[in-house]
């Protein structure tokens, strides 16, 4: 008999959050195949750890990044296990986790916290082939229409966790990206969120 318990765990619905600014809301989908970054996620959201937390680093036509909690720590002190998936592209609108660099973190283990949100650029079939050769991540064609067509950051791949995507608000994420900076790229004037689960 066809069991409607096993087809409901399986197609679980993805956790959709809402990252209000200044500058508007986002609406991003945080994907079930990565759980512990999911999982993760939502507990400090839960916990009200992104209640008041800032953009802390924005860099105009790459990505624009956060994570630290409205106190002034930067990470609530752990990390986690990489989640990578070929399935998952920097794309523009990508949810990735930030993360210390391979020197000191050979495991590319995911910061507790930080997150960034690909704004990117567009690249075309050729020179993403280059950066393929490079890094060794083989893209599809349908990943490299996505590049040539919405953009995103694609020397990324392979390296960072990507965990969700934005759904809804890519027009802020080129509002926040397009703010003065100054040193360290840090907002002159400071950019914050306040980040809900839409149940």
């Amino acid at each position: 008999m066809f069991s409607v318990m096993a087809t409901t765990a399986q197609n679980k619905a993805e956790t959709v959050i809402l990252i209000k600014t200044e500058y508007g809301n986002i609406t991003a989908k945080l994907y079930n195949d990565t759980p512990k970054h999911r999982d993760n996620f939502i507990k400090l959201v839960k916990q009200g750890w992104y209640t008041g937390s800032p953009f802390h680093r924005v860099i105009n036509n790459f990505m624009i990044q956060g994570g630290g909690n409205a106190a002034g720590k930067s990470d609530p002190g752990y990390q986690i296990d990489a989640e990578f998936s070929t399935k998952y592209i920097h794309k523009k609108g990508a949810l990735a986790a930030a993360r210390m660099p391979d020197q000191v973190n050979p495991d590319k283990k995911s910061s507790g916290s930080q997150f960034y949100l690909v704004q990117g650029q567009k690249f075309d079939e050729k020179t993403l082939q280059m950066m393929s050769a490079r890094s060794g991540f083989k893209y599809t064609p349908q990943q490299m229409r996505v590049y040539a067509e919405v953009g995103g950051t694609p020397h990324l791949d392979g390296g960072y966790t990507v965990f969700g995507e934005v759904i809804d608000g890519f027009d802020v994420i080129d509002k926040i990206a397009a703010v003065k900076t100054g040193s360290g790229d840090k907002p002159v004037k400071d950019v914050t969120m306040t980040i809900e689960i839409l149940e």
